[in-house]
């Protein structure tokens, strides 16, 4: 019996319903199917749920916190109300702040902009770029990748043992990897950065669409990640976490709703009094809808029941692997190994082929899209496959013609909405692509590999 048979008998729930699941792609041999969204650790869908409770709010648009009208009443509790649904999603301590931003590099961007004068940053080499390159201003110390859970905590205790005792220390780590979906070991890393005096934030991009994230049980001081990969729409991110950083810094952007008072001085300066809460690092008008739609994800994630979610997706998982293990010429990305815990996030290379030209052909000749290069993740793929983690690389697909090495894998990823046949397709495409060949010729254009419109491969 396989594992998308079995799935009856184990009662999983029905994958959520997302926008786009109607939609059909056309092939280059001919014909249309229904398009497999398997690239969710890049953007998920939107949730159904999301859009239509954006759509109803929308004809009551009205900006927050600046008008007495009706509309802007409404949208102010509107905008207010989904920031303590964002707090109870993530389990905010009674003093933590959420505050709104554009997405979770966004997110980072604003907590190294607040960190004090002297602080020392410790961050892994595996981290998403978001999480590798906010902290210009900061002493960074960059850890090697661990090849266990166990030697992560144990690599962050021996830098931590090094630091200046006297000066503050942030931690930034990820709670799943965007590369390999790996999850790490979150709560044992934050009782070590706790333990030497260092803070701790949780890069939880990947983490939040397939895990319940709980601030206080995890004992992080903050949290960041977007929406768009929350099954909300793009454009809207969160920090959530500890206050007096925050309330201590200027604000990240100066301007209107980030201060309280603004007066002209004698001298012909200006003095500001800026806001110690949220508002502080919120300036502008914010992006209301998108700050709806990530408190409508939050509450449709949690009424369907994370629980049931995890274990459908743990489903889609197994069977992923069990695929791709029947396929000797694929190889799997893995830092801690074959049984460690994970999301539906799987990256490999495939012996003989240039990835961008596997992905090329799984999309145009069978209409799946995943997604394929270094992830924003160079190190750390670099490291995966035994290269430098040093050499250079560029985002996207290299240069290298169709059939030529490339330095790059492939990424399928998954969540909520992903249904069975979207992953029994992708099993198939890639043993059909491995044995049988591609059925179009490929070429480089623009840096991406494409169909050679002209002729079939024969």
């Amino acid at each position: 019996m396989s594992v998308f048979t079995a799935a009856a008998d184990q009662s999983l729930c029905a994958p959520l319903s997302v926008l786009g699941k109607d939609v059909t792609v056309p092939l280059v041999t001919g014909g249309e199917v229904a398009y497999a969204a398997l690239d969710y650790a890049a953007s998920a869908p939107a949730l159904q749920r999301v859009w239509d409770d954006v759509a109803a709010y929308a004809p009551y648009y009205g900006s927050v916190h600046r008008g007495a009208g009706y509309l802007s009443q409404l949208s102010t509790d509107l905008f207010e109300n989904s920031r303590a649904t964002v707090a109870e999603f993530l389990g905010c301590r009674a003093d933590d702040q959420v505050i709104f931003t554009r997405s979770t590099t966004d997110s980072l961007n604003l907590l190294a902009a607040v960190v004090p004068a002297g602080c020392q940053v410790f961050v892994y080499e595996t981290e998403h770029h978001a999480s590798l390159l906010p902290w210009r201003d900061a002493r960074v110390t960059y850890v090697n990748a661990p090849r266990t859970p166990a030697q992560a905590v144990e690599t962050l205790e021996r830098a931590l043992a090094d630091r200046d005792p006297y000066g503050p220390a942030l931690v930034c780590v990820t709670g799943a990897s965007n590369v390999t979906g790996e999850l790490w070991p979150v709560k044992e890393l934050a009782a070590a950065a706790h333990a030497h005096g260092a803070r701790i934030v949780l890069d939880a991009a990947q983490l939040a669409p397939h895990h319940p994230v709980d601030i206080a049980e995890l004992d992080v001081d903050w949290v960041a990640f977007s929406g768009h990969k929350l099954y909300a729409p793009f454009g809207s991110g969160v920090l959530a976490g500890r206050a007096d950083w925050l309330q201590d810094a200027e604000p990240y952007l100066a301007g209107g709703g980030a201060s309280r008072r603004v007066a002209r001085r004698a001298d012909g300066g200006v003095d500001v009094e800026w806001h110690s809460t949220a508002a502080r690092h919120e300036a502008g008008s914010p992006n209301v809808i998108g700050v709806y739609s990530i408190a409508s994800a939050c509450k449709a994630l949690t009424e369907a029941g994370f629980d049931q979610l995890v274990a459908r997706e743990q489903h889609l998982v197994a069977a992923v692997r069990a695929g791709l293990a029947d396929v000797p010429e694929v190889k799997v990305l893995s830092l801690f190994g074959d049984d460690a815990p994970r999301v539906g996030v799987i990256s490999f290379v495939v012996e003989g082929w240039n990835s961008s030209h596997f992905a090329a052909a799984l999309s145009a000749e069978y209409g799946i899209g995943v997604r394929d290069g270094l992830f924003c993740a160079h190190p750390l793929v670099r490291t995966l496959l035994g290269s430098d983690p040093q050499e250079v690389g560029e985002c996207g697909a290299p240069e290298a013609e169709p059939g030529e090495s490339s330095l790059n894998a492939i990424r399928v990823s998954f969540g909520a909405g992903t249904p069975d046949e979207h992953i029994e397709r992708f099993v198939r495409a890639v043993g059909e692509l491995v044995s049988e060949g591609a059925q179009w010729k490929y070429r480089t254009e623009g840096g991406r590999c494409v169909p050679d419109r002209g002729t079939a491969q024969l």
